[in-house]
C-alpha cells in the first residue's frame, strides 16, 4: 500500500514550487531539427544547421547560416550595430511587395566561435516558423524545457473573492519548466456564470494557439482574463484539449484543501 503524501501547512508552501529555467545567457547548442520560415507565401530560410543561442535564460533564438537563406530576400541596410555577440549587420527582408525593415541581424568576423556567417531573424517579421513539419508559435522551443500533461485525482478548487469558479477531482495537471503548475478542468466543472468570454488569443510554443479566453464577472476582482482553453493543442498536449485552465497568478487555487500562494510571474501583471 503506497505511503500517504504528507500535506504541508499553508505557511510552509513556497511561493515558487516549480523548477526554474537555468540555461546561462550566451549558451550555444546545435539544433537537430529542420528549421524553416515563410514570408508572403515563400520559404525564406530552410536549414538543418541552425544553432540555438540563449540571449536570455528562458528560451533560445535560432541563428541561421546565411547560406541557407533564400537568395535575394535579404536587403543590406548598410547599418551596423555592436551587439552582445559582436558586430551585426542589419538587413531587411523583401518578398515581392512585402518588406520587413531591420528584421535580420547578421553576425560577422568577431562573432563567437561557430556563429560567424549566421543571422538572427526577428520572429514576428516572418509569417510562420516550422520545426520539421510542425508550426511553432511565439519563439523556438527550449530543448531544456519539459511540458508534461498528467491525469490526476487531486481535488482542485478555484475561487476569486470568495466565489467558487470551478471545482474538480479529475484535473489534468500541466508541469512546465519555469512556470507554475496549471490545472486543466472539465468544462462541466467550471461555473461559467461567473465568467465572460473575451476575444483574446494567445499562443504557446509547446501547446499551440488558444481558442478561448474568459474574464471575471464576479468576486470583486480586477476584470481581466483569468481562464483559457486550447481546443486543438499540439499532439504532445492532447490531454488538455477543450479543458479550462486558470491563471494561478490571478485567482485563488486550493489543492487537496490547501490554498496555494499566488505565484509572481510575468502573467501577474
Amino acid at each position: 500500500m503506497p505511503a500517504a503524501v504528507p500535506h504541508e501547512a499553508d505557511d510552509q508552501i513556497p511561493v515558487r514550487d516549480y523548477p526554474q529555467v537555468i540555461v546561462p545567457v550566451n549558451h550555444v547548442e546545435p539544433v537537430p531539427r529542420r528549421i524553416r520560415a515563410m514570408l508572403a507565401g515563400e520559404v525564406v530560410l530552410d536549414t538543418i544547421r541552425a544553432q540555438y543561442v540563449w540571449e536570455w535564460p528562458n528560451y533560445p533564438q535560432y541563428y541561421i547560416p546565411i547560406a541557407d537563406v533564400a537568395p535575394l530576400v535579404l536587403v543590406d541596410e548598410q547599418t551596423t550595430e555592436q551587439g552582445r555577440n559582436g558586430t551585426v549587420h542589419l538587413h531587411a527582408l523583401r518578398v515581392g511587395e512585402t518588406y520587413r525593415p531591420r528584421s535580420v541581424r547578421m553576425l560577422t568576423h568577431d562573432a563567437p566561435s561557430g556563429l560567424a556567417g549566421t543571422a538572427r531573424f526577428d520572429w514576428d517579421a516572418l509569417d510562420a516558423w516550422f520545426e520539421e513539419e510542425e508550426e511553432v508559435f511565439v519563439h523556438p522551443r527550449n530543448p531544456y524545457t519539459r511540458v508534461d500533461a498528467l491525469r490526476s485525482t487531486r481535488h482542485v478548487r478555484v475561487e476569486a473573492g470568495g466565489v467558487v469558479l470551478a471545482e474538480s477531482s479529475s484535473p489534468i495537471m500541466v508541469f512546465e519548466t519555469g512556470l507554475p503548475t496549471r490545472y486543466y478542468l472539465n468544462r462541466t466543472e467550471v461555473h461559467f456564470q461567473h465568467l465572460t468570454a473575451t476575444d483574446t488569443v494567445t499562443a504557446c510554443p509547446y501547446k499551440g494557439r488558444t481558442t478561448g479566453y474568459w474574464r471575471l464577472r464576479a468576486g470583486g476582482e480586477t476584470q481581466r482574463d483569468v481562464a483559457w482553453t486550447y481546443e486543438f493543442p499540439t499532439h504532445q498536449l492532447l490531454p488538455i484539449a477543450g479543458l479550462i485552465a486558470f491563471y494561478n497568478e490571478r485567482v485563488d487555487i486550493s489543492v487537496d484543501g490547501i490554498r496555494l500562494p499566488r505565484p509572481v510571474t510575468h502573467f501577474s501583471r
